[in-house]
This record gives C-alpha cells, sequence and structure tokens, in this order.
C-alpha cells in the first residue's frame, strides 16, 4: 500500500505549513470558528482550459466580517477570453501588479490556513482552485467547505404551494437580504457580498433546534 501512497516529501515547504495546520484540533464552539469567504474570477468555466484571473477573500470571527483581514490578488494571464471581460473587467495588460500562478497560491494558503471555506456555488471555485494546486503540483485543498447556496436552501419552509429553486444566484440572495450589488463581480465584491449573505444565513439557521456545523458542512 506504501507505493500507492503519495509522499509530500517533494512538496514545497509552504504546502507542508499550510497542512500542518490541519493538526491542530478544530474548536467544537461555533462562535470560537474561522471563516474564509472567498470568490474567484476566471477566464471562462472550463477546469481545464480556463485560468483564475483573481481571488478576493474575507475572514469571519465570532459572526464578525474582519475587514482588517481581507485578501485580494490579480494573477498573470497567458491565456485571455474577451468574452469574460464584461463581466469582470479584467484586461490581460491591465494595470493592476499580476503575480504568478504558483505564488499566488502559496500567499492564498498563507491566509486560509485552516480555516473553513465559504463560497456562493463553491464547487466552481474549488474546483478552479484545486486545478490550478493540480497544474503545480500540489494536492488539493484540505479544508471544510460551505456553500451559502445550499445552505440558504435549509432556510426555507417547504410546503405544497411553494418550492425552492435548486438554485440560487448571489444577485439573487443580496436582493432576499438588500445587500448592496455595488461592487458585484469583483473577486473581493463578490466575496464581501457572500459573507453578509453567509451571516444572515447563520442567523436564521440558528433559529432552528437541530443547528450545528454539521448540518452546514457541504
Amino acid at each position: 500500500m506504501g507505493l500507492f501512497k503519495k509522499s509530500n516529501t517533494n512538496l514545497p515547504e509552504f504546502w507542508k505549513i499550510y497542512e500542518s495546520q490541519f493538526k491542530k484540533p478544530t474548536s467544537k464552539n461555533f462562535d470560537e470558528l474561522t471563516f474564509v469567504v472567498l470568490d474567484t474570477e476566471t477566464t471562462g468555466f472550463s477546469f481545464d482550459e480556463d485560468r483564475i484571473l483573481s481571488i478576493g477573500a474575507v475572514k469571519i470571527k465570532k459572526e464578525t466580517i474582519s475587514v482588517q483581514e481581507v485578501f485580494e490578488i490579480y494573477l498573470e494571464q497567458e491565456k485571455f477570453n474577451k468574452d469574460s471581460v464584461n463581466v469582470h473587467g479584467l484586461l490581460k495588460h491591465g494595470r493592476r501588479v499580476c503575480i504568478s500562478e504558483i505564488s499566488a497560491l502559496e500567499k492564498f494558503l498563507d491566509y486560509v490556513e485552516n480555516s473553513i471555506i465559504v463560497a456562493h456555488h463553491a464547487g466552481f471555485d474549488l474546483g478552479m482552485l484545486n486545478n490550478a494546486l493540480r497544474r503545480n503540483g500540489l494536492p488539493k485543498l484540505k479544508n471544510a467547505v460551505i456553500d451559502t447556496g445550499v445552505i440558504y436552501r435549509k432556510t426555507l419552509i417547504k410546503s405544497y404551494l411553494v418550492q425552492p429553486k435548486t438554485n440560487y444566484t448571489l444577485d439573487e440572495l443580496a436582493e432576499k437580504f438588500s445587500i448592496s450589488k455595488k461592487d458585484r463581480h469583483t473577486a473581493l465584491g463578490d466575496a464581501y457580498i457572500t459573507a453578509l449573505a453567509f451571516l444572515k444565513i447563520i442567523s436564521r439557521l440558528k433559529e432552528k433546534k437541530n443547528f450545528s456545523l454539521k448540518m452546514l458542512i457541504n
């Protein structure tokens, strides 16, 4: 069996530091946990063909957004999709300072540590990040993940008259919770909107008797 076990001896030091965070015991107290709410802007929707343009994230501690600990980086681009510029406004030769994909991953892992990741339609953002890690010879993210799209549906009352939709967009959540969409379609702006929606959802779910972290994790 040892022949098939992936060795981490050749992995970079920053990955080993990230991985070591998960040896720490996780608090059972929901209010003591740290959540990293993230969003990625990308050149498209293909995990294999497209690339991450930017990553934005905010931290939530004790149900409060830590405004001193925001994360925003832009990645150097070899691939360019002019069709996606209208969505996120990021040009290949824009004026922002951009860093390499591997440097971006190192900075992100240093930021996220062993926090619980929160994202809207998390499968896409995590898929893009995990594919970027794979391209650079690194394993997948180890963090637990919460999808605001999934947990929002848990707040809805089901009846024969009203059936919840399968998917709710971030725009729909922003409208339902009266959250400003001023910075929509920037990675940091969308992460902040998602964080506000997450706090609203948690507030509703805490009213339920069976509220627990387990009911939130994907």
